[in-house]
């Protein structure tokens, strides 16, 4: 039975002036993207959907299970991969996420599942590439995504429609889709152009040309070889071969419906009010125990229909042989829709969603459910009462214009606030920047230009002029707040200039003061930690440029770029990288930076962003600890710890603003605690060694794990087996008989900077004297575990049961 609305005489002509305003206002589909989805791996049903990680909940995981049973065996993909919407379909499961290579884009990775019934994305892996999972797109962000069949499309932030896998089918330039519906051999979307009228295209001529011609439409759906639409009017349509009957009365329900799960036997409506209908032969509504909840989305795959409960957020299914009264339940809870930021939610915010998602972002109601307003039909409103209708409607009209009244006042009254705040502003604004400008120019203690000498000020005109006005061919990379550009001073210097980039100027105005309050931080933490620092192992700080607004610091230009590139991103590698003792000496040259942070600077510094695209190569392959735009700078009166003896029993402390990091490089005691101290830098620090120690990326899937895992869990239980060979990057040579006992000796130092307990963990004094010790060994005697002299008056090192080192001299 379509989803008809009935409503009284007396608001007829109110709903028909509202209409209009409203469908501007809405959405235009609510089943756009969805955090869970079903697909088939030969005979089988696997339910999929994004749950808060175990390791943080605001962290997410993507799990899956088989369909029946009892749901205890699932698959996890970790949330090193972080994603934001999944499809699934006929042996293929897609989902989508941030993209790590290029900021504001997305990635789509696609898993083959047709060679193993089975078993889920990762642990499908077969030698044929069964499972296995490819990138199929990387590009601008994807608004609504559909599966049916073999295929997958996606309406892309332009608007365009984009379909994967699906060769020669053809799509008209220049129109531009809001929603989208995928069936065996169509594809189904809603124009964004007014009326929004339904296009499809494929090779399913029936489906394609009994399509509903003209008309508006926010929701459509599709499933094998027939599509079901709903009308902003409130009519149900359904077209294609084996369509279910929906047609042949009104709908009770003086609610509208926001979304359609069409599956093998007849299509199920979600309710703006949350409920769930279902229409056609032999299709299972919601049984008895689920009938009468609420629920944020609902989808279908074949017989089966699974949706999201308001209430807490579980995901159930029904349908189909595998689900019954015991197994319904899925999982206990998931990720009720996308993360978006705050600003973005035009409808409201889903209960308690802001503590699934990271800081300042939330999951949006859809609009779907509060503005799905449709215009009764003619037949259902009979002849008026005559004067009392009359009456009823000429109260109606007076009350709407004292609103609409209200409304106006209301409105101008902001304006004019807003007003006069911006004419404040730009009264402050040159004030505010010549101020800026000259609290920039900070004394440069111990620099080497020199005592008392400052910071040098560039003119914007000048940066602009060596970049080529900030040009693309320029950027060689990004950092703390900004994009960094490769440019060429009048005097000759090569130097590297970091930008602070306004990204708030294309977000919302609500956005927009957090974002540069942001910026403003990250840019006075480098330039108040550089300006302070004067070491050989830290980048140089040139100069910088506060005019009109901009933000930009000037450094030394480092020839060689960034540590991780030179590990992860150039084959071959140069020379100082592919020797032990050539990483060795790049360790040991990062360590006396991060040294002089910890002791020697005053006050002293926490990096908080150690990794290996954080250590720069100059020319002579010198290692220097560059970005400090998430530094904290410590308190002399609280930093005690850490002062002269390269940090205490507990280490410096300091309680910034805000957790800062790298996911795989931050420290977990300083994530779950929240509180900050020179050990988190060693942690860090600990997890670049195992990288060089072993070429591995921070996070990636080794041999022996079918799943991706962080370079501390594949390489500390080798270290501490005794069995350092099976960690060391199989790209280097085999190391000579000294450089092996230096380098195990390296993996128990590494074992103990990233030991759980932070106060025990060796100061950064004690790691450069140990990394000191292990090159020279390189070259010399051989060190020894046990403490034993391996070669005549020579040093040796041991490494005592209780996981710390006796550096003392055995002359």
């Amino acid at each position: 039975m379509p989803p008809s609305r009935r409503h009284g005489h007396g608001g007829a002509r109110l709903l028909v002036f509202l209409l209009p305003v409203l469908l501007l206002l809405r959405t235009a589909a609510s089943n756009t993207l969805s955090t869970f989805a079903m697909a088939k791996a030969e005979s089988t049903t696997i339910v999929c959907a994004l749950l808060p990680s175990a390791a943080s909940p605001l962290l997410v995981d993507l799990n899956c299970t088989e369909a029946g049973g009892d749901h205890e065996r699932q698959e996890t993909y970790p949330s090193s991969h972080p994603f934001s919407a999944l499809a699934g379909g006929d042996h293929f499961l897609c989902a989508v996420g941030p993209s790590a290579l290029r900021a504001g884009d997305v990635a789509m990775r696609w898993w083959d599942l047709s060679k193993n019934r089975t078993n889920t994305p990762e642990t499908n892996g077969t030698k044929d590439g069964g499972g296995r999972s490819k990138r199929v797109y990387l590009g601008p962000p994807i608004q609504a995504l559909s599966s049916g069949g073999y295929r997958v499309c996606g309406v892309l932030s332009s608007g365009e429609l984009h379909c994967w896998r699906w060769r020669g089918l053809k799509i008209p330039d220049g129109l531009r889709f809001v929603s989208v519906a995928v069936g065996d051999w169509f594809v189904c979307a809603i124009q964004a152009a007014r009326p929004a009228s339904i296009r499809c295209f494929g090779n399913d001529t029936e489906a394609v040309s009994s399509a509903p011609e003209g008309g508006s439409f926010d929701v459509v759906a599709a499933h094998g070889r027939r599509a079901c639409a709903l009308s902003t009017s409130g009519a149900l349509s359904c077209w294609g071969h084996g369509a279910p009957l929906v047609g042949g009365g009104e709908d009770e329900a003086t609610t509208g419906y926001a979304a359609l799960a069409l599956g093998t036997d007849g299509v199920c409506g979600l309710r703006t009010n949350g409920t769930i209908r279902c229409f056609g032969d032999g299709v299972a509504p919601p049984p008895d125990s689920l009938a009468g909840f609420q629920y944020v989305d609902v989808q279908a795959h074949g017989s089966v229909f699974c949706g999201v409960l308001m209430a807490n957020y579980s995901l159930v299914c029904w349908g189909g042989h595998e689900f019954n009264a015991t197994n319904r339940l899925v999982f206990d809870r998931v990720l009720p829709g996308p993360c978006v930021t705050m600003s973005s939610c035009r409808c409201g915010v889903l209960p308690g969603s802001a503590n699934l998602c990271a800081s300042g972002r939330c999951i949006c109601v859809d609009c779907a459910f509060e503005l799905n307003v449709a215009t009764p039909n003619a037949s259902s409103l009979g002849p008026g009462p005559g004067k009392s209708s009359s009456k009823r409607s000429r109260i109606i009209w007076v009350a709407v214009a004292a609103g609409a009244f209200l409304v106006l006042l209301v409105a101008l009254q902001f304006a004019l606030l807003m007003w006069c705040r911006r004419r404040r502003r730009r009264g402050r604004g040159g004030q505010a920047d010549q101020a800026a400008a000259m609290s920039l120019m900070l004394p440069r203690h111990g620099s080497s230009k020199g005592p008392g000498s400052v910071v040098e000020h560039f003119a914007l005109e000048a940066l602009q002029a060596a970049t080529d006005g900030f040009s693309d061919e320029r950027r060689i990379g990004s950092g703390s707040f900004g994009s960094v550009y490769r440019g060429t001073l009048t005097d000759g210097r090569e130097v590297a200039i970091k930008r602070a980039e306004d990204q708030a100027k294309s977000s919302s105005s609500a956005a927009r003061p957090a974002r540069r309050r942001d910026r403003e931080t990250a840019f006075n933490s480098e330039l108040t930690a550089l300006a302070r620092a004067n070491h050989k192992n830290i980048v140089c700080l040139l100069g910088c440029c506060a005019d009109a607004g901009e933000r930009v610091l000037v450094y030394e230009y480092m020839a060689n770029g960034t540590l991780h590139d030179q590990l992860h991103g150039r084959s071959p590698m140069a020379p100082p990288v592919s020797a032990w003792r050539g990483r060795l000496t790049i360790a040991l040259d990062a360590a006396r930076g991060i040294e002089y942070m910890h002791v020697y600077a005053v006050p002293n510094i926490i990096h908080r962003d150690i990794k290996s695209a954080n250590i720069l190569l100059d020319d002579s392959w010198t290692a220097k600890i560059a970005d400090f735009g998430l530094s904290s700078i410590l308190d002399p009166a609280t930093a005690g710890g850490g002062g002269g003896g390269g940090g205490g029993g507990e280490g410096s402390s300091s309680r910034p603003l805000y957790t800062g990091g790298t996911v795989g490089y931050m420290d977990p005691e300083y994530y779950r605690m929240q509180h900050l101290t020179d050990k988190s830098d060693v942690y860090s620090f600990g997890v670049v060694l195992l990288e060089l120690m072993s070429g591995c990326r921070v996070v990636q899937r080794y041999a022996e794990s079918v799943t991706p895992k962080n370079v501390v869990e594949f390489a500390v239980p080798h270290i501490l087996a005794d069995e350092v060979a099976r960690v060391l990057d199989p790209r280097i040579p085999p190391p000579t008989p000294h450089e092996a006992d230096a380098l195990a000796y390296v993996g128990y130092l590494a074992a103990d900077c990233v030991g759980p307990v932070g106060c025990d963990r060796p100061s950064m004094t004690e790691v450069v004297d140990a990394l000191e010790r292990a090159l020279a060994a390189c070259a010399a005697a051989s060190l020894s575990r046990s403490g034993t002299v391996t070669g005549a008056g020579r040093r040796a090192l041991s490494r005592s049961g209780t996981d710390q080192f006796d550096l003392t001299d055995t002359d």
